[in-house]
């Protein structure tokens, strides 16, 4: 009766119950791949990288972030659910065991690229099964909920819990030894998302090779049946380009403006902090008004005229650290603001649906690479501030191209996707 209470709470709520221990491994299993990602820029670059090299090298882990995020749907779909997470933790417990021991033990740059790769193949196959995974277990009525926990717990562990973390760890155990710490983060969140989850996925039946290899490529020929997935894919993109900019130049940028290190890690942990619920109001907001106004205004313009404050306040009113912090909360309440465009995704089709998260997950993997690369390309020849103001305008483009995306019919209340495809084969076949 307890676990059935439960269940029922959850499912309340929006949180899949099946998938609440996932839901829980994926947070913990963000910890260990965000605790780097508000000081390694600087850290790096003061031990003797340029800022060009240290884009690179970001730019590196975007690729095969990107690259891994575009086929996490369809391995989900292929191998079945828990051996694509599994694949997943096992590149990135072998790819921060190499970047820590063979690559900053003596700042080898060839071996950060190789083992940042190797890192980057990691996390998208083990959050964006859980992402595809929701797909299935959700009713329709609430998926736009459920993604905001997904959100939530994936941004409460990368960009939260890991920042306030990280400015701990930082201090009391030094640099290396925070980022050996991340293992226990990455090992224990596999082990509540594989294990104590009983929920699983299977491919049906066994299929052959050449099967198994078509249903990989499912990820890109989705494409041609559906094109108008490229624009989903491409305002994925806009929505976290920021998050994987900044935090190559505006750690340095904030500290030349009379910031310390652990003040701007609390701006961008205050930053996430407001995102994590905000992408729970802004998913319940999306199911209740329509996903395209939310993406729109709360995701597009409201994200763009944020980035700009956050970067150009410091100039006309100094280090004003309360004043940061407010302009942070609302920038990341922009970036919650893309919520419901997974919600849009999902329900635009009865099945492949693996197929269509692999195309949104690919947005989210070329942010990580456009990002950086981003920087890279146009900082020595527009600086920072021009930098932030592609990034704005990028924002108020992507506002635009969002009314041009198709917002899926209305599914019967407590529907999950599962049975919605069901009952369209059962009527096919009448």
């Amino acid at each position: 009766m307890k676990q059935m209470n439960k269940g029922n709470f959850l499912d309340r709520i929006g949180i899949p119950s099946v998938l609440s221990w996932s839901y829980l491994g994926v947070m913990i299993f963000m910890i260990g791949n965000g605790v780097e990602v508000g000081w390694l820029s600087p850290y790096l670059e003061d031990n003797g990288l340029s800022i060009q090299q240290v884009s690179t090298l970001f730019g590196m882990y975007g690729f095969t972030v990107a690259l891994s995020s575009w086929f996490a749907g369809v391995f989900f779909e292929t191998i079945g659910a828990k051996r694509t997470m599994l694949i997943g933790s096992i590149f990135c417990v072998v790819g921060m065991t190499g970047f820590v021991s063979l690559g900053l033990r003596d700042m080898s740059y060839p071996f950060l690229l190789i083992t940042q790769a190797i890192k980057g193949f990691g996390y998208p196959l083990f959050v964006y099964a859980l992402a595809t995974w929701i797909a299935y277990r959700s009713p329709a009525e609430k998926v736009s909920t459920a993604y905001g926990w997904f959100w939530f717990v994936f941004s409460g562990g990368m960009s939260v819990i890991a920042t306030f973390y990280s400015s701990w760890a930082i201090n009391q155990l030094g640099h290396i030894n925070t980022l050996w710490t991340t293992l226990i983060f990455i090992i224990s969140g596999s082990f509540f998302a594989l294990v104590i989850n009983r929920d699983n996925i299977k491919p049906q039946g066994k299929q052959s090779t050449k099967e198994n290899i078509k249903g990989v490529l499912k990820g890109i020929t989705i494409l041609k049946e559906r094109p108008k997935l490229l624009l989903n894919c491409i305002i994925r993109i806009i929505n976290t380009i920021s998050q994987f900019a900044f935090p190559v130049y505006l750690p340095m940028y904030m500290i030349s403006q009379g910031f310390t290190t652990t003040q701007w890690l609390s701006i961008w942990g205050t930053a996430f902090t407001s995102n994590i619920f905000f992408v729970l109001i802004w998913g319940i907001v999306g199911d209740k008004i329509g996903c395209k106004r939310t993406i729109i205004w709360c995701g597009g313009v409201l994200t763009g005229v944020s980035s700009l404050l956050l970067f150009f306040a410091p100039q006309y009113i100094g280090a004003n650290y309360p004043i940061l912090l407010l302009l942070s909360i609302i920038w990341g309440a922009g970036l919650g603001g893309y919520v419901p465009l997974d919600a849009m995704s999902a329900n635009t089709v009865e099945k492949d649906k693996g197929a269509v998260m692999s195309v949104l997950n690919l947005g989210t993997g070329l942010s990580v690479l456009a990002g950086p690369a981003l920087v890279g390309l146009l900082i020595n020849s527009i600086g920072a501030s021009g930098v932030t103001w592609v990034i704005a305008g990028l924002y108020f483009a992507g506002a635009i191209l969002t009314n041009f995306l198709d917002e899926p019919e209305k599914a019967p209340k407590n529907t999950t996707q599962s049975e919605m495809l069901i009952k369209t084969k059962e009527e096919n076949a009448l």
